[in-house]
């Protein structure tokens, strides 16, 4: 049974950080490149970020470059999400994934107010 677990999320005030964490079970997790999404209010789900299979590569949208880094643990099926300088726009539920197999997670909402 596929797994995807993600936590970490909270609410923040704008320029605060968080980490994301999803761990995964279910399925071989060190071949899938892995990604985060994430929806706000009223919006679809948008893509955040990516990392290939061996955490070698790792692509972003344009808002969050340079604020958000995505990583992985192989030895522990975890993926992880460093959001700095986070914006009131961030606020969204996040999910993490493996896009190819289309394995989601449940999602842990970031809100960032002051």
């Amino acid at each position: 049974q596929v797994q995807l677990v993600e936590s970490g999320g909270g609410l923040v005030q704008p320029g605060e950080s968080l980490r994301l964490s999803c761990i995964a079970s279910g399925f071989t997790f060190e071949n899938q490149g892995m990604a985060w999404v994430r929806q706000a209010p009223g919006k679809g789900r948008e893509f955040v970020a990516r990392i290939t299979d061996n955490g070698r590569y790792t692509d972003y949208t344009d808002f969050v470059k340079g604020r958000f880094t995505i990583s992985r643990d192989n030895a522990k099926n975890m993926v992880f999400l460093q959001m700095n300088n986070l914006k009131p726009e961030d606020t969204a539920v996040y999910y993490c994934g493996a896009p190819n197999r289309d394995f989601w997670g449940h999602g842990t909402q970031v809100t960032v107010s002051s």
